[in-house]
């Protein structure tokens, strides 16, 4: 397996757990165990995995061996060629693209197995946005024998990248410090917000678009517009220290 791997450096090691469970898609090459290959019916075949499938993880997996939901949004077939079709698979993080392989070749009638798999997309990141160890480490030698951080800063990306994919929150500036100290965040602190609902998880960020924490909802944001106080997120996980922004004073 090959492709786009989110890393976290310090702080932002507190998003991989969002990141990584975010949609992902994939290149994959199945082999198939005949010679008499069907286009027509592999394709009509494929589709029957669009949706909510049942699965159970391979034997060799990191997981717990039990029946499992999980959804794919999307399989489009790009090439065949011989008994090898490679196609592009979109689907819910903890999907096991083998195993659909495998599944497929049962329900063909003559088997088949993955032989080659590649991450293309994991949530926001994709292959384009993708740098090599080596890339990276020519980067690093930049930066410490040249003084030269450019080709760092192009690589390294601000954590707020990880949370385009959740409903956001804008908080006052006096609000931003009782966060960093793990209060909720109240209605009166709410500038602006994205529509969300109760039990979601919301960026909560500052005037400028720093990520402060991010909250898991105790209201829907409809009750935002009707409410005047009361708690709106609980912090789940804080990002920004204490005492950057000024504290409140009656």
């Amino acid at each position: 397996m090959s492709g786009v791997l989110p890393i976290g450096i310090g702080d932002a090691r507190k998003l991989m757990k969002i990141i990584t469970e975010d949609v992902k898609e994939y290149v994959t090459l199945m082999q198939l165990h005949t010679n008499q290959v069907d286009e027509d019916l592999i394709k009509t075949v494929g589709r029957k995995f669009v949706g909510e499938i049942y699965q159970k993880p391979p034997v060799r997996s990191s997981v717990k061996r039990r029946l499992r939901i999980k959804k794919v949004y999307d399989i489009n077939f790009i090439e065949f060629k011989g008994n090898l079709v490679l196609f592009k698979i979109s689907c819910e993080a903890g999907t096991y693209i083998r195993k659909i392989c495998h599944d497929m070749g049962i329900i063909l009638g003559y088997g088949a197995h993955m032989r080659e798999l590649r991450r293309i997309r994991s949530g926001i990141f994709t292959e384009e946005m993708s740098v090599t160890l080596h890339q990276l480490s020519e980067a690093l030698y930049m930066w410490k024998k040249c003084n030269d951080d450019s080709w760092l800063r192009k690589y390294l990306l601000p954590m707020e990248y990880g949370i385009c994919n959740l409903p956001k929150v804008v908080t006052s500036n006096y609000a931003v410090d009782p966060l960093c100290h793990g209060y909720p965040l109240m209605i009166p602190g709410i500038l602006a917000y994205e529509r969300f609902r109760k039990g979601d998880l919301v960026a909560i960020i500052t005037q400028r678009g720093e990520l402060v924490a991010i909250g898991k909802a105790i209201v829907n944001s409809n009750d935002i517009e009707t409410a005047k106080k009361g708690q709106a997120l609980v912090p789940d996980k804080v990002f920004m220290e204490p005492g950057l922004y000024p504290q409140y004073k009656k």
